[in-house]
Protein backbone atom coordinates (compact mmCIF):
# COMPACT_ATOMS: atom_id res chain seq x y z
CA UNK A 1 0.00 0.00 0.00
CA UNK A 2 1.64 3.23 -1.04
CA UNK A 3 1.07 6.63 1.40
CA UNK A 4 -0.01 6.36 4.80
CA UNK A 5 -2.39 3.86 3.41
CA UNK A 6 -5.14 4.21 6.59
CA UNK A 7 -4.90 7.65 8.58
CA UNK A 8 -7.72 7.68 10.90
CA UNK A 9 -10.70 5.35 11.98
CA UNK A 10 -13.69 5.82 14.52
CA UNK A 11 -16.47 3.69 15.78
CA UNK A 12 -20.16 6.17 16.47
CA UNK A 13 -23.48 5.50 17.60
CA UNK A 14 -25.74 7.36 15.42
CA UNK A 15 -23.74 10.75 15.55
CA UNK A 16 -21.74 10.25 18.82
CA UNK A 17 -17.99 9.29 18.35
CA UNK A 18 -17.25 6.33 20.92
CA UNK A 19 -13.68 5.52 20.12
CA UNK A 20 -11.32 6.83 17.67
CA UNK A 21 -7.29 6.76 16.49
CA UNK A 22 -5.03 8.34 14.59
CA UNK A 23 -1.20 8.57 13.79
CA UNK A 24 -1.09 11.66 11.87
CA UNK A 25 -2.62 15.27 11.77
CA UNK A 26 -5.00 17.10 10.04
CA UNK A 27 -8.86 17.83 9.85
CA UNK A 28 -9.88 14.24 9.41
CA UNK A 29 -12.04 13.67 12.24
CA UNK A 30 -13.72 17.53 11.29
CA UNK A 31 -13.84 15.74 7.86
CA UNK A 32 -15.46 12.34 8.83
CA UNK A 33 -17.88 13.94 11.60
CA UNK A 34 -19.34 16.36 9.12
CA UNK A 35 -19.89 13.22 6.47
CA UNK A 36 -21.02 10.76 9.07
CA UNK A 37 -24.20 13.61 9.74
CA UNK A 38 -24.68 13.26 5.86
CA UNK A 39 -24.46 9.48 5.38
CA UNK A 40 -27.44 8.16 3.49
CA UNK A 41 -29.94 6.28 5.59
CA UNK A 42 -30.63 3.14 2.79
CA UNK A 43 -26.74 2.08 2.50
CA UNK A 44 -24.71 0.40 4.80
CA UNK A 45 -21.81 0.89 2.77
CA UNK A 46 -20.62 4.55 1.84
CA UNK A 47 -16.98 5.95 0.14
CA UNK A 48 -16.68 9.51 0.15
CA UNK A 49 -13.82 10.75 -1.65
CA UNK A 50 -12.02 14.56 -0.67
CA UNK A 51 -8.47 15.32 -1.53
CA UNK A 52 -6.94 12.37 -2.13
CA UNK A 53 -8.29 10.76 0.64
CA UNK A 54 -11.46 8.34 0.56
CA UNK A 55 -14.10 8.07 3.83
CA UNK A 56 -15.22 4.97 4.01
CA UNK A 57 -18.28 4.20 6.14
CA UNK A 58 -19.62 0.69 7.20
CA UNK A 59 -22.83 0.89 9.26
CA UNK A 60 -24.40 -1.84 11.43
CA UNK A 61 -27.42 -1.57 13.36
CA UNK A 62 -27.28 1.60 15.09
CA UNK A 63 -23.02 2.02 15.00
CA UNK A 64 -21.02 3.53 12.37
CA UNK A 65 -17.49 2.32 11.41
CA UNK A 66 -15.63 4.59 9.81
CA UNK A 67 -11.58 4.14 8.14
CA UNK A 68 -10.10 7.25 6.28
CA UNK A 69 -7.86 5.81 3.62
CA UNK A 70 -5.10 6.95 1.00
CA UNK A 71 -6.95 6.77 -2.58
CA UNK A 72 -3.87 4.78 -3.55
CA UNK A 73 -4.84 2.01 -1.01
CA UNK A 74 -8.50 1.38 -3.28
CA UNK A 75 -11.74 0.13 -1.19
CA UNK A 76 -11.11 -3.49 -0.43
CA UNK A 77 -8.80 -2.71 1.96
CA UNK A 78 -10.56 -0.17 4.17
CA UNK A 79 -13.67 -2.24 3.77
CA UNK A 80 -11.96 -5.63 4.95
CA UNK A 81 -10.36 -3.14 7.95
CA UNK A 82 -13.85 -2.20 9.12
CA UNK A 83 -15.46 -5.52 8.98
CA UNK A 84 -12.43 -7.11 10.97
CA UNK A 85 -13.00 -3.49 13.56
CA UNK A 86 -16.82 -4.61 13.43
CA UNK A 87 -16.46 -8.03 14.16
CA UNK A 88 -13.99 -7.28 17.09
CA UNK A 89 -16.16 -4.57 18.41
CA UNK A 90 -19.78 -6.79 18.54
CA UNK A 91 -17.40 -9.39 20.21
CA UNK A 92 -16.15 -6.85 23.16
CA UNK A 93 -19.63 -5.44 23.46
CA UNK A 94 -22.10 -7.81 22.41
CA UNK A 95 -23.53 -8.08 25.80
CA UNK A 96 -23.85 -4.12 26.32
CA UNK A 97 -25.07 -3.34 23.17
CA UNK A 98 -29.01 -2.34 23.30
CA UNK A 99 -30.68 -1.70 19.87
CA UNK A 100 -33.87 -0.55 21.99
CA UNK A 101 -32.52 2.21 23.78
CA UNK A 102 -29.45 4.30 23.40
CA UNK A 103 -26.08 2.57 25.36
CA UNK A 104 -25.55 6.06 26.67
CA UNK A 105 -29.14 6.59 28.60
CA UNK A 106 -28.78 5.98 32.38
CA UNK A 107 -32.21 6.18 33.98
CA UNK A 108 -30.41 7.15 37.02
CA UNK A 109 -28.28 10.45 35.50
CA UNK A 110 -30.46 13.61 34.95
CA UNK A 111 -27.02 14.68 32.86
CA UNK A 112 -27.29 13.06 29.71
CA UNK A 113 -24.54 14.92 28.25
CA UNK A 114 -21.93 14.57 30.99
CA UNK A 115 -23.13 10.73 30.65
CA UNK A 116 -22.38 10.63 26.96
CA UNK A 117 -18.91 12.20 27.39
CA UNK A 118 -18.34 9.69 30.11
CA UNK A 119 -19.38 6.81 28.10
CA UNK A 120 -17.50 8.12 25.22
CA UNK A 121 -14.39 8.66 26.98
CA UNK A 122 -14.21 5.18 28.50
CA UNK A 123 -14.68 3.42 25.00
CA UNK A 124 -12.18 5.36 23.27
CA UNK A 125 -9.58 4.67 26.14
CA UNK A 126 -10.84 1.02 25.89
CA UNK A 127 -11.45 0.47 22.07
CA UNK A 128 -8.91 3.19 20.33
CA UNK A 129 -6.29 1.12 20.92
CA UNK A 130 -7.76 -2.00 19.34
CA UNK A 131 -8.45 0.49 16.13
CA UNK A 132 -4.28 1.44 15.62
CA UNK A 133 -3.63 -2.13 16.51
CA UNK A 134 -6.31 -3.01 13.35
CA UNK A 135 -5.24 -0.29 11.37
CA UNK A 136 -1.53 -1.45 11.89
CA UNK A 137 -2.25 -5.49 11.16
CA UNK A 138 -4.07 -4.31 7.75
CA UNK A 139 -0.91 -1.94 6.74
CA UNK A 140 1.52 -4.38 7.97
CA UNK A 141 0.10 -7.41 6.25
CA UNK A 142 -1.38 -5.81 2.49
CA UNK A 143 -1.01 -9.31 0.67
CA UNK A 144 -3.15 -11.03 3.04
CA UNK A 145 -5.43 -8.68 3.93
CA UNK A 146 -5.86 -8.52 -0.33
CA UNK A 147 -6.75 -12.00 -0.56
CA UNK A 148 -9.06 -11.70 2.23
CA UNK A 149 -10.99 -8.99 -0.05
CA UNK A 150 -10.76 -11.36 -3.02
CA UNK A 151 -12.31 -13.90 -0.94
CA UNK A 152 -14.85 -11.97 0.29
CA UNK A 153 -15.55 -10.86 -3.25
CA UNK A 154 -16.20 -14.31 -4.07
CA UNK A 155 -18.11 -15.52 -1.70
CA UNK A 156 -20.54 -12.21 -2.01
CA UNK A 157 -20.90 -12.93 -6.04
CA UNK A 158 -21.38 -16.90 -5.27
CA UNK A 159 -24.30 -15.38 -2.79
CA UNK A 160 -25.86 -13.51 -5.42
CA UNK A 161 -25.83 -16.33 -7.96
CA UNK A 162 -27.62 -18.99 -5.26
CA UNK A 163 -29.96 -16.12 -4.27
CA UNK A 164 -30.75 -16.02 -7.87
CA UNK A 165 -31.17 -19.86 -8.03
CA UNK A 166 -33.40 -19.51 -5.30
CA UNK A 167 -35.89 -16.88 -6.74
CA UNK A 168 -35.86 -18.99 -10.32
CA UNK A 169 -36.60 -21.88 -8.31
CA UNK A 170 -39.91 -20.35 -6.29
CA UNK A 171 -41.34 -18.65 -9.45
Amino acid sequence: MSGRGLIYSFVARGTVVLAEHTSYSGNFSTIAVQCLQKLPPNSNKYTYSCDGHTFNFLKDDAFVFLVVADEAAGRAVPFVFLDRVKDDFKQRYAGNIKNEEHPLVDDDDDDLFEDRFSIAYNLDRDFGPRLKEHMQYCIEHPEEISKLSKLKAQITEVKGIMMDNIEKVSI
